[in-house]
């Protein structure tokens, strides 16, 4: 039983993604409902292997309080998994409309304990999920094909009601969580009442500082690229030149470049360079930027259309170029680093402090911080392929050799790593191991308050099955049996 419970968690700990749906408001819940339970014949649906086989596109899969489930929400669910990078392969339609019916669960009593979720949080979410889906169909008018939509924004419009679903579902499961807590006495019974060959292993794990030396870029380069655009914009703006036209043939933005540099949908609360944004909403429609500085490098930009609070502009993105000289002398630099470092003249920490050019990590003596769990152990079977490939063969304090480093723009760096820590695989320790353990004998008994939370309001809410879905082996007593 308790490994069962370990895995479970483990998975939680781990999140499999929040599915997306659609709303519906309460009077068109009412004849959605007569229309399913009117339905003469009901088309049975393969609830296992065949999760994006389109049924009865309009139908009603379930009701859930005001919420209204339809088969399209199902597939944008399997959409939302693949957008995070999560396999489909086997989970059910069963299981995700499950999962549906949750976050409608959640989102019904949200709204009912006032909750609020704020726009413009919705907003970025919505304006992240239209650049992934216009990046993955390449165009915007295939994207508005896909989901059936006349203009962008419709689309815009039923993506943010949806979001909004998501994040007050997630408000209200954050609301339950978040009044459990758990003692010391109960972490130590946690641990010790699984049996000793069922406790967890730990994978091994490192701590990785980095020290990175950026070659100079010389206020000559960038005269060069502030020359070229100025350049460029003389030949668009005075001599007609197409901007699209400019954009395929001398952006350095690969994405946006293919189209013609351009980016639909530009929000204030969008995540772009602060300049960026600031030189997009000071534009008149048709007009060209002069040449400006972000981090990424030198633009010149031009607005296409202004709809409201959203602008579409196109832009020409040039770097810099560093001269080999200066690469070399970055070269150089860090490799003295490295050699003070070898011969204990200097401490890798200190080193990082006094030498280092990436502002994040200066500070902190060069050391790394794990994205996903926020503290500075890295699992070297889960974290990104390429520093583990670099670090995976490091003694406890030893100094990698030299790497150079791209970025996506094609600037070059160069970094030397250091394992400050190591740990190695191991069962799971209560000592050693204890904020793991106590993170495991938490999420238990917030997986118990949370099922206990659903049984209750299950009971409370108006819920309605399809009878496609009767069969289903759900978690919860949706089908009330």
């Amino acid at each position: 039983m308790k490994s069962t419970i370990i895995s479970s968690l483990f998975c939680l700990l781990i999140g499999w993604g929040v599915s997306v749906a659609q709303v519906t408001e309460t009077g068109e819940t009412s004849l959605e409902v007569e229309a399913l339970e009117e339905t003469p014949e009901p088309v049975k649906v393969d609830t296992v292997k065949k999760p994006f086989k389109r049924i009865k596109a309009g139908g009603v899969s379930a009701v859930v309080g005001e919420y209204v489930i339809v088969e399209f929400d199902i597939d944008l669910g399997f959409i939302e998994l693949q957008q995070q990078g999560a396999s489909i392969e086997d989970i059910s339609r069963c299981q995700m409309l499950g999962k549906l019916m949750e976050d409608k669960l959640y989102s019904h009593h949200a709204k009912q304990d006032s909750i609020i979720i704020p726009d413009s949080q919705t907003n970025s979410r919505t304006d992240q999920q239209l650049q992934y889906l216009t990046a993955q169909l390449g165009t915007q008018e295939k994207v508005l094909e896909y989901y059936k939509k006349d203009n962008l924004e419709d689309l815009r419009k039923e993506l943010f009601d949806v979001n909004q679903q998501i994040a007050l579902a997630q408000e209200m499961q954050r609301t339950i969580t978040d009044e459990v807590e758990i003692t010391p006495e109960e972490i130590r019974n946690f641990f010790y009442s699984i049996p000793e060959d069922e406790r967890p292993v730990f994978g091994a794990e490192v701590e990785v500082a980095q020290i990175i030396v950026d070659p100079e870029v010389t206020e000559k380069a960038k005269e060069d690229a502030i020359n070229r655009l100025n350049e460029i914009r003389t030949d668009i703006v005075e001599d007609g030149s197409s901007f699209s036209t400019k954009a395929v043939l001398y952006s350095k933005d690969e994405g946006s470049a293919r189209k013609g540099g351009l980016i639909e949908g530009v929000r204030r609360d969008a995540p772009f360079a602060k300049e960026f944004k600031d030189m997009a909403f000071s534009l008149l429609e048709g007009e060209v930027s002069e040449p400006f500085e972000t981090d990424f490098g030198f633009h010149i930009l031009y607005v296409e259309k202004i709809r409201g609070q959203e602008v579409d502009v196109r832009h020409i993105l040039l770097f810099p170029e560093v001269t080999q000289k200066t690469l070399d002398e970055a070269r150089e630099k860090i490799d003295k680093i490295r050699e003070s470092i070898v011969n204990d003249s200097l401490s890798f920490g200190d080193a990082a402090r006094l030498y280092s050019d990436q502002k994040e990590t200066r500070n902190s003596g060069g050391r790394l911080m794990n994205p996903i769990t926020g503290d500075t152990r890295f699992d070297l079977t889960k974290m990104d392929p390429t520093l583990s490939a670099q670090v995976y063969n490091l003694a406890e304090g030893e100094v990698s050799k030299v790497f150079t480093d791209r970025d996506r723009t094609g600037k070059s760096s160069y970094k030397i790593l250091s394992v400050t820590r190591r740990f190695e695989e191991h069962p799971a320790d209560f000592v050693k191991d204890y904020e793991k353990i106590k993170d495991l004998a938490l999420k238990e008994k917030q997986i118990k308050a949370i099922q206990k939370w659903q049984e209750k309001k299950i009971k409370e809410t108006y819920i309605s099955v399809n009878r496609d879905y009767t069969d289903c082996d759900f978690s919860n007593n949706w089908l009330q049996k």
